[in-house]
């Protein structure tokens, strides 16, 4: 139903994670039945999860890591890692800026050129490993270094900007992305992203994406919202983009995952993006509390260094464990943000869901006091759901 903001302007009703609430249903099941698997393109993860490719999150060590415990790791390739042959000092320097002078050292930093030979050392070292070399570009950096990234072996290349769509005006001294083409031209998965709404992933989709990323500033880092004032609640976010892939897949044939990127937190959140229709997640800061991130126990937004508009941030994160307890535990939290994999199955089977497909069937209540209700001394003490 709209609301009327006032005369002449009328607004839809969107809701974020927080606010929503799962159902249980009349089954339940063993959580070791609940079967998270899922696929882009030809590879299938055991876990839908996938680190974001933000510098303090992921680096060749982490990228390899998260392939080996059944998840998967995307490295920014115009970041850090491709810009200076030895990244080591250079994350030194980030963690250990004051809170004023973080903004121009960052804008200092990523002035250095990206180097195309990194590019393909990156991509060389993650698959030399054993690992799933997933990797991500803008739309200017696919049209530049595209062919490299081919040639390299990347497995999957990830198209990112605050907004991308098929329909973009450029100046007529700007070349913009092909999408269609490109996604035709590489010789593996190329997932796009990122949108908010169902009109535009059906475009991406027609346009031969592999996958498409839903969220626009719900990042922990992310300022884009507050610098821009453009976003959807992920909740409302997802469903509507979920919709249009299950339209594309009955005028296709051809089913393209959605995935939930930015502002998740706990495992609880990871099911309410399922259960909302997704079909995997993108996060950031939790992996950034894992003793092996590059991040030092600091995470920051792709597009804090912008030398125009910073649109992110760096928030101290800390470091509360290895990336096996954060992903696959035991966990040694009591606040949702350890075992991700555990807490998913263990949502699942306590609302009788077999996979992901069921999942995202159960019922949805709006429930704003889903986090409060009944938490007092939680929250004086600052324990558990309080912190």
């Amino acid at each position: 139903m709209d609301i009327q903001i006032g005369r002449g302007k009328t607004a839809r009703r969107a809701y974020g994670i927080d606010e929503i609430a799962l159902v249980p249903g009349a089954r339940t099941l063993d959580p070791q039945l609940a079967d998270t698997q899922w696929q882009i393109g030809q590879i299938t993860r055991e876990i839908p999860i996938i680190a974001s490719a933000m510098d303090g999150v992921v680096d060749v060590t982490m990228a390899v890591e998260l392939s080996r415990l059944g998840a998967l790791g995307v490295l920014n390739l115009e970041g850090i890692q491709t810009r200076y042959a030895d990244p080591e000092p250079v994350l030194d320097r980030i963690a250990a800026v004051g809170k004023t002078e973080f903004v121009p050292l960052m804008q200092e930093l990523y002035a250095q050129p990206v180097q195309p030979e990194l590019i393909q050392k990156r991509i060389g070292e993650i698959k030399d490993q054993g690992g799933i070399a997933a990797v991500s570009l803008t739309p200017a950096g696919a049209a530049k270094f595209g062919q490299i990234v081919a040639a390299a072996g990347a497995d999957m290349v990830f198209v990112q900007a605050t907004v991308v769509s098929t329909d973009h005006l450029s100046p007529q001294s700007v070349s913009p992305l092909d999408l269609a083409k490109f996604c035709q031209e590489m010789p593996m998965p190329v997932l796009l992203g990122n949108c908010v709404t169902y009109e535009v992933t059906l475009q991406l989709m027609q346009a031969g994406a592999a996958g498409v990323l839903v969220g626009i500033g719900p990042g922990a880092a992310c300022t884009s919202r507050g610098v821009l004032g453009v976003g959807i609640p992920q909740a409302t976010a997802v469903a509507d983009c979920a919709a249009a892939r299950d339209d594309y897949q009955r005028e296709s044939g051809q089913y393209v995952p959605v995935i939930a990127d930015g502002g998740l937190i706990t495992g609880g959140d990871i099911c309410k993006c399922i259960a909302s229709g997704a079909d995997g997640v993108m996060i950031g800061s939790p992996f950034a509390r894992a003793k092996e991130a590059p991040g030092r126990g600091f995470h920051w937004g792709m597009a804090t260094p912008s030398p125009v508009l910073p649109r992110g941030t760096r928030i101290q994160v800390g470091t509360t464990g290895t990336l096996e307890q954060i992903l696959r535990g035991p966990a040694q939290l009591d606040d949702g943000t350890h075992n991700l994999l555990g807490a998913l199955q263990t949502s699942m089977g306590t609302l009788g869901a077999k996979d992901i497909k069921e999942m995202q069937q159960v019922d949805i209540v709006i429930a704003p006091s889903l986090l409060t209700e009944g938490k007092v001394y939680q929250k004086a003490q600052q324990l558990g759901m309080g912190k």
